[in-house]
């Protein structure tokens, strides 16, 4: 399933811009494994359920997995 919603990546000077999409429109992590995106309303470690103001997250094949905790993603 190929992700909507989304802009990216773009690659400048000033690094790497990654795809940016909401959690709930990120393809299904077992079709996308070693994609990046920025999930724009994924929790950090220290928001909860519903206030999420996005993180950066990878597939394992498996889940999408944030970059600041190692933990399974989610919003």
């Amino acid at each position: 399933m190929a992700a909507t919603n989304f802009s990216g990546p773009v690659v400048s000077s000033n690094g790497v811009t990654v795809g940016t999409s909401t959690f709930a429109n990120l393809p299904t992590a077992s079709a996308s494994t070693g994609m990046v995106f920025f999930a724009s309303d994924a929790l950090k470690a220290s928001e909860t359920s519903g206030n999420g103001t996005g993180n950066l997250v990878f597939s394992d094949g498996s889940n999408w997995i944030r970059v600041d905790t190692g933990a399974t993603a989610g919003a």
